[in-house]
């Protein structure tokens, strides 16, 4: 029986062993999507105590939490800090099989120097231990990002947002991990949603115009991107839940929003063309300023009226997703590259259904050129298990090129989630050593050697640059 979380965990045979100890180990990270705030970089945040870092925020050890029966006050609730932590620790030996218990003892063990299994026990003496590391030592948010070798961060970013914390950053020649804007206009796009007329008018004001039809929205939106690449941003990304496409035209859509400006109620049809149009123009002036674009697919949020009501989205209440995805979004990039503008573009699903769906799709665009242009993103949140990125691998390394997968991202919104990239790359290990150990492939070190360092980061790194 092997010792819990030893140095080869997860790695089940002698080559996965010697292809993450010698080559994915030490990579640097290369974070190209997150939920990080800037400022938070920018002004070097410091944290009184381990709950702040770990439990705030953290919606996957909140949904943990309740499905343990711990109730909501000791959740997000006004209750201590200790009492929160203490609670999660309660439920900490009970999480067997899920991947917050690994993610748990990673952070704990990397960051803090603690190798025992949390539980009730030794709450207390593990949040003294914790908080003495963080009071007595420099530990901060950038800290934690040079500790983890963190190169590249890119964060999740509105239009409408000046950018101000990247500007800060980018001029701070004394803080080694470049922190870049990712372009996110979910809001401009979702034109069915709750606020959309008074984001509108918010946008138009980063560019001092009043936006009164489609046309003016688009120009507007042009000088947004334009401002982003000019402050270093490369990526895009969207939350498309479901993928779109619907014939229609730029009359036909300018109507439909001014209709929604106005506060008019719009039908699913009229939200599914103007979604179809405003995806296609701007996936064009992605691909004319060089820039990958996220499409992040299948998600169903808020699915809890009550608890959205009380404690608003992104807390624990959203799920998975099972619309089709196939025929409207090949329609989708086929039209973008029918006009030799499809950006580089890289593909989530939340549905492992559509593992196979993503992982063929990519081979209807690739070109151009570029190695892997239409890339299957990393098993992506309820995905970012054992399972999940095993599935994603062997169905991209079935169908598609693994050797040439930009590899993991956090999309967290803690610091400490970079002992997920250790995570993924002790699972992407084990899976090519136990083909070279089946005998599916030669013990070619330097060969394996060489595509493990590259998905680790350097695929990535130059996915995202536009080299």
């Amino acid at each position: 029986m092997k010792k819990f979380m030893c140095e080869d965990f997860l790695l089940s045979n002698e080559t996965a062993k010697v292809l993450y100890h010698n080559h994915a180990k030490n990579m640097p990270i290369f974070d190209y999507h997150c939920h990080l705030i800037p400022s938070e970089i920018a002004e070097d945040k410091k944290y009184n105590n381990i709950t702040e870092i770990w439990l705030y925020g953290d919606h996957y050890k909140w949904r943990a939490m309740r499905s343990f029966g711990i109730d909501e006050y000791y959740i997000t609730g006004e209750s201590t800090d200790f009492e929160k932590f203490q609670a999660f620790a309660k439920a900490m030996p009970y999480l067997i099989g899920n991947p917050i218990y690994h993610w748990s003892h990673l952070e704990l063990k990397r960051y803090f120097g603690v190798d025992e299994t949390l539980n009730e026990n030794n709450a207390e003496e593990i949040w003294n231990k914790c908080n003495e590391v963080i009071q007595k030592t420099d530990f901060s948010a950038r800290s934690i990002i040079t500790k983890s070798n963190v190169k590249y961060i890119a964060t999740t970013d509105d239009p409408a947002d000046n950018l101000e914390y990247h500007i800060k950053i980018a001029k701070d020649e004394s803080f080694d991990c470049e922190v870049r804007p990712t372009l996110r206009p979910d809001k401009a796009i979702k034109i069915g949603n709750e606020g959309f007329a008074e984001y509108i008018k918010v946008l138009g004001q980063t560019e001092n115009t009043n936006i009164t039809n489609y046309k003016e929205l688009m120009e507007v939106l042009e000088k947004r991107v334009e401002f982003f690449v000019e402050n270093g941003c490369t990526i895009t990304d969207h939350a498309l839940d479901r993928v779109y496409f619907k014939n229609t035209n730029e009359e036909e859509v300018n109507e439909i929003f001014i209709k929604a400006i106005n506060g008019e109620t719009l039908t699913q049809d009229e939200i599914e063309k103007y979604a179809t149009l405003t995806m296609i123009n701007l996936g064009r002036i992605y691909h004319k300023h060089n820039m990958v674009m996220q499409l992040h697919i299948g998600a169903l949020r808020n699915n809890n009226t009550r608890m959205l009501k009380k404690l608003g989205p992104d807390v624990g209440f959203d799920s998975i997703d099972d619309g089709e995805v196939a025929r409207p979004l090949s329609r989708l990039l086929d039209t973008l590259d029918g006009e030799d503008k499809l950006p580089k573009t890289i593909l989530y699903c939340l549905n492992p259904k559509d593992n196979e769906v993503l992982a063929t799709m990519l081979g209807n665009f690739q070109g151009g050129g570029v190695a892997g242009k239409i890339q299957f993103g990393s098993g992506w949140w309820f995905n970012d298990q054992k399972d999940g990125m095993e599935r994603q691998m062997m169905a991209l390394s079935q169908l598609g090129l693994l050797s040439q997968f930009v590899g993991m991202l956090t999309d967290s919104r803690s610091f400490l989630s970079y002992t997920r990239h250790e995570y993924f790359r002790r699972i992407l290990c084990n899976y090519i050593g136990s083909l070279v150990e089946n005998g599916e492939y030669p013990a070619d070190m330097k060969i394996l050697g060489e595509i493990i360092e590259n998905i680790c980061y350097n695929n990535a790194d130059k996915y995202c640059k536009g080299q």
